[in-house]
């Protein structure tokens, strides 16, 4: 839309109904208790704690971490079982990250509530060590499956997966990184080992959801949304695996109007979400499960952080 202003201002009010393996609001699954979880996510903050200028040519007015707190308390508010994540490069962009080196931004998401998050290429973008000496000021975890820090600083500070419960619900997340190699500095990532995201998620899924009997089981993707070449990417990882339920994304800095949808190798669907950057937009993906009857029914809709969330 040529207007970015009338795009943002319906951005709050649309919401697309997703229906996992073949069921529908309309079924008699609807009529069944469903148990209902609200995902709420971010991506490529990229250090932009203050909302763009109002003069801004392409994001006037738009983002800031207050406004995002103010729209996530409203929703704690009003649904009980909430999740807050993000997915990759929280730093990088402002001179708040320059100064802070990364623990303005910590500070703010885990006053915010961020329940969890995993790392982008650019949480390199000090080193390991500048990761690990910013950890101090989070309260939520880092989650990445596919690094292996093994013989570094980082070696034990980040999780493999992560997993919560709300009411009956038992949800499992894991984590997937961009390869780093012509993205990050190799003095800044050394001893750093790149796993296949694939090959990692079918290992996460088997113990999630085999071994842990997850009912939802998460991606957190720092991997982009889609690529014209054979690079990884969500798209392609949902359409190369089964079991992963939603890919919540980043890199690509990709704004979704609505969650888009893909089959896996099980041929059932998978909720894949992403929110441009800089904080610009709220994604928010409410799953209603029954897990009596083996039912998830999903719900996508993006919300604009602009200053009509302001006190």
């Amino acid at each position: 839309m040529s207007n970015r202003r009338d795009f943002f201002k319906k951005l709050g009010m649309g919401s697309l109904f997703l229906g996992l393996g073949g069921y529908s609001f309309s079924s008699k699954a609807a009529k069944n208790k469903l148990t209902k979880i609200t995902l709420l996510h971010t991506n490529d903050m990229h250090s932009h704690i203050d909302p763009f200028p109002e003069s801004d040519p392409k994001y006037p007015g738009l983002g800031g971490f207050a406004r995002i707190n103010a729209l996530v308390k409203k929703i704690r508010r009003e649904e009980e079982y909430t999740l807050l994540l993000d997915c990759g490069d929280i730093y990088q962009g402002t001179p708040y990250f320059n100064f802070f080196k990364g623990e303005a931004e910590l500070k703010l998401m885990s006053k915010m509530g961020y329940d969890a998050g995993t790392i982008g290429n650019h949480e390199f973008d000090n080193g390991l060590l500048g990761i690990s000496s910013q950890m101090k000021h989070m309260n939520f975890p880092f989650i990445n499956s596919n690094y292996d820090f093994t013989g570094t600083v980082l070696e034990g500070k980040i999780n493999p997966y992560k997993i919560f419960f709300k009411d009956n619900i038992k949800i499992g997340i894991f984590g997937l990184g961009v390869e780093l190699e012509g993205l990050v500095a190799s003095k800044n990532c050394e001893g750093v080992e790149y796993n296949d995201p694939i090959y990692v998620a079918e290992k996460m899924v088997a113990l999630l959801k085999d071994d842990e009997k997850c009912d939802l089981v998460i991606c957190l993707s720092h991997l982009g949304y889609s690529s014209d070449t054979d690079d990884m990417c969500d798209i392609k990882l949902a359409k190369s695996t089964s079991g992963i339920d939603v890919i919540l994304g980043g890199h690509s800095h990709t704004l979704l109007e609505t969650a888009t949808r893909v089959r896996n190798l099980d041929d059932k669907e998978v909720v894949i979400n992403q929110v441009g950057w800089a904080g610009i937009a709220l994604g928010r993906i409410d799953f209603y499960i029954d897990k009596n009857e083996g039912i998830k029914l999903a719900s996508s809709s993006l919300h604009s952080i602009d200053k009509r969330l302001e006190a």
